[in-house]
């Protein structure tokens, strides 16, 4: 197989939490420490959002949400998550990776745009993945960007195992220099994010504005 079947790899790596989440149901911390950023009334666009745990925590902020996806299993849990906690959130199934995404109507749709650990695309796949999530963002907004950097492959405590697939600092500087950095941050935490991001890791925060 030389194109790579994210959709299955991911649909049994959800499969096999059960009725667990593999994440966890909490939202990612450097998302909720954001929480003033995201005055309600206004929208997010969650890419690559897994079970819901981000999206569902935006909608509860006030937000109007859409969180795309691929795995199917993912998002019957995510719909399940939102159900469970009252909130009504617009669950696409895409893949961020393909030439057709965004769609059209996503350009400069989104006052926030958010990506948590987005690290499936590896060098070749980056720029479209980053690239698609910069057009979403209208001119004046937000992306929020969290990943891990190289130092992670020491903990092994989630994320990739390739060194490619990892963040740093140069790297974020130079993808996002069309945009005003407003955060880069890079800095060791110790997650408890379902079983998947659990114990101490190597990270780095991105907030960035579209000029406008």
């Amino acid at each position: 197989m030389t194109h790579f079947d994210h959709e299955a790899f991911w649909s049994e790596r959800y499969r096999a939490a059960g009725e667990d989440y593999l994440f966890g149901t909490a939202p990612n911390r450097f998302l909720s420490a954001h929480a003033s950023l995201f005055a309600a009334g206004r929208n997010a666009l969650s890419v690559a959002d897994g079970e819901g745990r981000n999206a569902v925590w935006l909608a509860e902020q006030g937000l109007a949400v859409t969180a795309t996806e691929i795995s199917p299993v993912a998002l019957e849990k995510a719909r399940k998550l939102a159900a469970g906690r009252g909130v009504q959130v617009d669950f696409v199934t895409a893949d961020v990776l393909s030439p057709a995404w965004p769609p059209a109507e996503y350009t400069g749709a989104f006052d926030f745009v958010v990506g948590v650990f987005v690290q499936f695309a590896g060098p070749a796949e980056r720029p479209r993945l980053f690239d698609g999530m910069k057009r979403a963002v209208r001119p004046g907004g937000l992306l929020l960007l969290q990943g891990y950097t190289p130092k992670q492959l020491e903990y092994r405590t989630g994320g990739p195992s390739a060194v490619e697939n990892l963040y740093t600092r140069e790297m974020l500087l130079a993808a996002f220099s069309d945009f005003e950095i407003v955060d880069l941050r890079e800095h060791e935490d110790v997650l408890s994010e379902g079983s998947g991001h659990k114990g101490r890791s190597a990270l780095i925060d991105l907030v960035a504005r579209r000029p406008g």
